[in-house]
């Protein structure tokens, strides 16, 4: 057995245990495939992730990102918590604040905005509108409070969400999905779940619910990919204009409560960013 450093980072907070929880197995060299995905089934968060040499000079490190049942391309809370965790065990050195992350969706240029904190740019996105028949199927999965009065899209950004925006917090708090016919939802677009999210009319502040059944995940605590496909649906429709900024919070209906700040640039795209802690650093002894 290859003893492998294993740090588990809480993203969007500064307070551990609360947040989104990252394991991020720093010694991933000479592991396959069957063996990431059997560590990210072992460890059961909604993902772990493999600090891996880079295949490009452009990049510091490449990262390989796997729920407990299949690989994402890319992820948010993910990425920051893995640069966090790269720096932090002196595997990788920020140049001039900035690190550089290759992973399948390609190059995320990523931030340190101070000791702790982190910022990314998310891919560009790819909008796809869903049917008729696949709204319909969508406000039921959701339940009372599920419809809206603006076209679901599927918004790609490595991670593919079905995002739908509600009418009040409140009832986004209320959802209780039914996660089977979410995941047979998802199966049937290519997506990796649901984001839907809602905005208070009194502190701007966007509430976000992400649940990806068909990936292990029945909700998400505070999701980064699902996050800026929200700030990326939002710009495709108009409700947000270049230049924006706002805060986003996820996480309070599984006991987290994950802060987020995203900024939407002149130039169309969208960065994210926040707080993460250690709050777990030990060996793995196998695989």
């Amino acid at each position: 057995m290859t003893p492998r450093r294993l740090t588990t980072v809480d993203v969007f907070t500064d307070v551990p245990f609360l947040g989104n929880p990252v394991a991020v197995v720093l010694d991933a060299e000479d592991l396959s495939t069957a063996q990431m995905q059997q560590v990210a089934r072992w460890t059961n968060l909604s993902e772990t992730t493999f600090l891996l040499p880079p295949t490009t000079p452009e990049a510091d490190y490449r990262l390989r990102i796997f729920t407990p049942g299949s690989e994402l391309p890319f992820a948010g809370h993910p990425t920051l918590g893995s640069a966090h965790a790269a720096v932090a065990s002196g595997r990788v050195t920020p140049r001039a604040g900035r690190l550089v992350q290759e992973c399948a969706a390609g190059l995320i240029p990523i931030e340190q905005e101070s000791a702790g904190r982190f910022s990314l740019t998310m891919p560009s996105a790819r909008f796809e509108p869903l049917g008729e028949e696949d709204t319909r199927e969508l406000e039921a999965l959701l339940g009372p409070g599920g419809a809206t009065d603006l076209p679901a899209l599927l918004v790609d950004v490595g991670a593919r969400w079905i995002v739908t925006r509600l009418g009040d917090p409140a009832t986004l708090l209320a959802l209780q999905p039914d996660l089977a016919r979410s995941a047979a939802l998802e199966r049937k677009l290519g997506a990796t779940g649901v984001s839907a999210f809602a905005t208070d009319p009194r502190s701007g502040v966007v509430e976000v619910r992400s649940f990806a059944p068909s990936c292990g995940i029945n909700e998400d605590p505070v999701c980064g990919s699902g996050n800026g496909a929200v700030a990326y649906y939002q710009q495709h429709l108009g409700l947000l204009a270049p230049g924006s900024r706002y805060d986003a919070r996820q996480g309070r209906r599984v006991g987290r409560d994950g802060s987020l700040a995203l900024y939407l640039t002149g130039s169309g795209e969208v960065q994210l960013g926040g707080a993460c802690v250690t709050c777990l650093e030990g060996v793995l002894t196998a695989p």
